[in-house]
């Protein structure tokens, strides 16, 4: 009797069992359902879902631009113009370090759309663990970079006398929170392969809104100068990462993580296929901004402090076409995944046109208009002709970076990361550096003059990217006949 008694507990417990597996299940297809309904790139209008996509990108860019923007404003506002030269300079290699991490990322924003596209999603998890233990390594090293070697990068960078120490101290702080800001671009890589680019928006609002406060008080309270900006920017990513992983733990996912995920894996090659060309390409192209940093150094103070504002400037001036890039290569890769090639490349030229609308405005109030633009950064009349000198000879590349970064959206998209790094370095090496360097070293060096190689470089971009396009377009029909 008790035995009879014992089994139908046994089966009922197995029933329930199989009844949870089964709610479980209808629980994951809800969700899944959801997220086709909502970032299912392979359906609908383009330019609706492309520029809803978009604007949240575009949104955290331009918070995120705000860290080191308002490092400046509030050091040039209550600081020294050594300090705004400490600023401008240390985060010239901060910013290489934070577009090298976030390029690698968008390997993981790829393949995720790519396995969504195929419909894949039990793979994510094995994909996303591989892909944090990597960064984790990426992590660690740039720590030992930017703490150990803060004076020898300083000198590196030809940072003036008066400045060298205040930029070595900007240098090592933040790299001592190089953990944070890593964090932050792989989970917003995360977020926008699902297709959800609201959230990371959110996040990097709370930092945006953390660093403000930071900066207010260490600098203009407590006098901390260069120290206090990156304190504040260093605290501010921390807590940014913090609020992310509470939001992505309570987040409803398609698919499962388990604890034998987080190792290298049979994914890690292909996040490093896929990753290593991209951080190679965002390396050369903001080396060639650290490069002319130096090579403008070169000029006295004025003229660094002047190329920093300018600098910071063009970090909003192209965060239209940035947006554009990085949504192409999760918009494209998720249709390439479902098998719609044409739509991929309709999405690609509807980008440029909705770009190019902004770049006309933009380009004509960077022309026009430079040295009002650069005094939200200072006061000093001096850095302000400076900036807006260097303004006027880059304001063509406003017209020109939306078509390139649509190529390089589209060749992302498409897996195609070692040509995107190809293209980069022909462009740094051939063009970019070497008009610089020769215009520095002019006896009546001008920076208007210095920042026309900005366009010339991305013009020679356009010209190899359209002919590689002829030859890739070619040779993927080719390959998808066979």
């Amino acid at each position: 009797m008790r035995e009879g008694r014992g089994e139908e507990i046994r089966e009922d417990m197995k029933a329930g069992v199989r009844e949870a597996a089964e709610k479980e299940k209808e629980a994951v297809k809800e969700v899944s359902g959801k997220l086709a309904e909502n970032s299912d790139f392979t359906r609908g209008s383009i330019p609706k879902k492309l520029i809803l996509f978009m604007l949240p990108v575009l949104g955290a860019l331009v918070l995120q631009a705000m860290y080191g923007a308002v490092d400046l404003l509030v050091v040039g506002r209550y600081g020294s113009t050594a300090g705004l030269s400490g600023v401008s300079t240390g985060s010239q290699i901060l910013n290489l370090i934070t577009f090298m991490v976030s390029g690698s990322a968008m390997s993981i924003t790829v393949l995720i759309s790519r396995y969504l596209g195929e419909k894949r999603d039990s793979e994510l998890g094995s994909l996303i663990g591989a892909a944090t233990v990597i960064f984790v390594l990426i992590s660690t090293a740039l720590f030992v970079l930017l703490v150990f070697f803060a004076e020898p990068l300083a000198t590196l960078m030809q940072a003036p006398a008066e400045a060298k120490q205040l930029t070595a101290d900007y240098i090592r702080i933040c790299g001592a929170g190089i953990f944070f800001i890593v964090a932050y671009n792989v989970i917003a890589a995360i977020y926008r392969g699902l297709g959800d680019s609201n959230s990371p928006l959110l996040f990097v609002g709370v930092a945006c809104a953390i660093n403000v406060v930071g900066d207010l008080f260490f600098i203009a309270v407590l006098g901390m100068n260069v120290a206090g900006a990156a304190l504040a920017t260093v605290l501010a990513q921390a807590l940014s990462v913090l609020f992310s992983l509470v939001m992505l733990r309570k987040k409803q996912l398609s698919f499962r993580f388990r604890r034998s995920d987080f190792r290298l894996n049979e994914q890690s090659a292909r996040i490093l296929k896929i990753g290593f060309p991209l951080a190679l390409q965002e390396l050369l192209t903001q080396s060639s901004f650290v490069a002319i940093c130096a090579f403008v150094n070169r000029l006295g103070l004025d003229a660094s402090s002047g190329y920093g504002v300018a600098s910071k400037l063009i970090g909003f001036i192209l965060l239209v076409p940035s947006a554009l890039m990085q949504s192409l290569a999760s918009f494209v890769s998720m249709n390439v995944g479902a098998g719609d090639e044409k739509r991929a490349e309709r999405a690609a030229v509807t980008g440029v046109w909705i770009c190019e609308l902004v770049g006309i405005v933009v380009f004509f109030l960077v022309l026009r208009h430079g040295d009002l633009l650069s005094a939200v950064f200072t006061a000093d009349s001096a850095v302000i002709a400076k900036s807006f000198s260097y303004l006027k000879g880059f304001a063509p590349e406003v017209l020109l970076t939306p078509v390139l970064f649509a190529f390089i959206g589209y060749f992302n998209g498409h897996e195609a990361t070692l040509w995107s790094m190809e293209q980069g370095l022909l462009q740094v090496f051939l063009v970019r550096l070497p008009f610089s360097f020769f215009m520095s070293i002019q006896p009546e060096a001008s920076l208007q003059h210095i920042g026309y190689a900005a366009p010339l470089a991305t013009a020679f971009g356009i010209l190899i990217n359209t002919a590689y396009l002829l030859y890739y377009r070619k040779k993927y029909l080719t390959e998808k006949r066979c």
